[in-house]
């Protein structure tokens, strides 16, 4: 049987699962009331658990905070780092390939929505965890830039702070309001920013 150190107890499996549907429950408290308005009374009760149960995992109501917005930073790290080009990509491929990668992070962001809510959005770190995404996105812009894939007179911090910016409008008032997929959203997004409004002439 699986088993973890907590608090200088044994957890065992089970145990582990109670951790884990406290986090999901929380999750969805906090995304609903806010901080402030989320009691550890209300998520025990709707997780079926005593309070002692709840300090049993975690030491107050900040700490399962921190530790939700913690879960969502390093899905999103590992998304956007798994999103830059490789060498050797065909021209033919391109757009797909890229709209592929967007796709990926609005799934994150509609698989995780409670999650995302408050690391995005509610937490006071969300300012911090999006200026972390548009250095990244800078960072892999650079090296697609090496590869031959876009122009090097391009400002890639203006692009990479108005492609989270995207991201986040729309996640908020297209993907969670049900009005576009992630895929649907992807594909737009990357025909914006691979070729802009300007129609070509026939």
């Amino acid at each position: 049987m699986f088993e973890l150190k907590k608090r200088g107890r044994q957890i065992g499996a089970d145990g582990e699962k109670s951790r884990e549907l406290l986090l999901k429950i929380a999750a969805k408290q906090f995304a609903l009331y806010g901080f402030h308005d989320t009691k550890i009374s209300a998520i025990v009760k709707e997780a079926n658990v005593t309070q002692p149960t709840f300090y049993l995992y975690f030491k107050s109501k900040e700490a399962i905070f921190q530790e939700l917005i913690d879960l969502f930073k390093a899905k999103l790290h590992t998304q956007v780092e798994h999103s830059r080009l490789t060498s050797g990509i065909e021209t033919t491929g391109l757009l797909q390939r890229i709209a592929t990668n967007i796709s990926l992070i609005f799934q994150l962001f509609q698989e995780n929505e409670q999650v995302a809510r408050i690391g995005f959005f509610l937490s006071t770190d969300a300012i911090e965890i999006k200026e972390q995404m548009a250095k990244q996105i800078e960072e892999n812009l650079a090296v697609e830039v090496e590869n031959g894939y876009f122009h090097s007179n391009i400002d890639l911090s203006i692009v990479a702070s108005a492609i989270v910016g995207v991201i986040e409008h729309l996640t908020l008032t297209k993907l969670w309001a049900g009005l576009k997929t992630p895929d649907e959203l992807s594909q737009e997004i990357t025909r914006l920013f691979l070729y802009g409004l300007i129609r070509e002439n026939e």
